[in-house]
């Protein structure tokens, strides 16, 4: 897995306070805007020799979004991910998944353009019954293809995410595919993300 670091989206900013004595300067943390290349969601445990089909483990793998890294398995019951990812299942830390104030939801529009989270927003927990970020072709962030068994983000589609702490970020899902192929074949190899982010650290709905 390959993990590219771009540019900060916002500089560091300077409030002076004011006081009868002094003034002190606080700093503001930027934003964190990134790539993460060929993160595996369970990419499978070899060949069933039953089925001659892939067999997988069943396991997420888990990413914190501040800290911009994978989180081990060992941590799936604290609030140190924000996301989880197992096949096309992604889950988020809150509700039925976590123990932390994650949700999300996914909107419409060109990644680059949605620098502030709309006001009417509803973020929903993932439940028993549905995940905030749903799964099946056409009903989230992919459709499936079932001639050529292939999975394509749709494009358009822009995941908002309240992390474990109650922060926020967007995301956009570019490939499932290792190495991101521009043509997918039955060599592909599946169940690997190549997506992009930005997170907000200071808690607002600002994504600049």
């Amino acid at each position: 897995m390959k993990i590219i670091k771009i540019l900060p989206v916002a500089a560091i900013l300077f409030i002076g306070l004011s006081s009868c004595e002094d003034d002190a300067v606080e700093k503001q943390e930027p934003v964190v805007a990134s790539t993460v290349e060929n993160l595996p969601a369970d990419v499978g445990q070899g060949i069933n020799p039953m089925t001659g089909r892939p067999q997988f483990s069943g396991k997420f793998t888990f990413y914190n979004l501040k800290d911009n890294k994978v989180v081990p398995s060992s941590d799936s019951t604290s609030t140190n991910w924000d996301i989880g990812l197992k096949g096309t299942t992604i889950i988020t830390n809150g509700g039925a998944s976590g123990l932390g104030q994650g949700g999300a939801y996914v909107a419409n529009g060109i990644f680059s353009e949605m620098k502030n989270l709309d006001a009417s927003a509803s973020f929903t927990a993932d439940s028993n019954e549905s995940l905030a970020i749903p799964t099946g072709s056409g009903k989230g962030w992919y459709t499936y293809n079932p001639q050529n068994n292939e999975i394509t983000p749709i494009a358009g589609k822009v995941i908002f995410i309240r992390t474990a702490e109650g922060k926020f970020a967007k995301m956009e899902i570019l490939s499932y595919y290792k190495d991101k192929p521009m043509i997918v074949t039955p060599t592909s190899k599946s169940r690997y993300y190549t997506f992009r982010y930005v997170y907000q650290p200071d808690g607002s709905k600002t994504f600049e």
